[in-house]
């Protein structure tokens, strides 16, 4: 991937675009075991269970939905939004997973998000 990079944070979002295109080479999902995508946007966090088979998305929340009644996107916001989307996967009747960092160091937010995940019952 050849992109011209004018700043610092140019520079940083590709090298971690970068990073999950080569997560995703090793990372699929299927029907009985979806892929569940971490985003961090810079005002939500957001999170999709993906059939990538078939090419559907299963569910998804994000922080800022009416429906998570979730605001922020600190260590707090990606528990309880771990939470949300673990119940919303058991409702599916998905109980097992493969996580999709999205690039991301798995460090702080996106460690609270996957810890509270599986503390809700979901594996990975």
């Amino acid at each position: 991937m050849r992109v011209t990079i004018k700043k610092r944070t140019d520079k940083k979002r590709v090298q971690r675009i970068v990073r999950h295109e080569r997560l995703r080479s090793k990372v699929t999902g299927t029907a009985e075991k979806p892929r569940l995508s971490f985003f961090r946007g810079s005002t939500t966090l957001c999170a999709q269970v993906i059939d990538d088979t078939s090419k559907k998305t299963i569910l998804g929340l994000a922080t800022n939905s009416k429906e998570a009644g979730i605001k922020g996107k600190n260590k707090d916001a990606a528990v309880n939004l771990g939470k949300k989307i673990a119940d919303k996967c058991k409702e599916k009747g998905v109980t097992t997973i493969v996580f999709d960092r999205g690039g991301y160091q798995f460090h702080g937010v996106v460690k609270a998000f996957a810890d509270s995940v599986r503390e809700a019952g979901i594996k990975f």
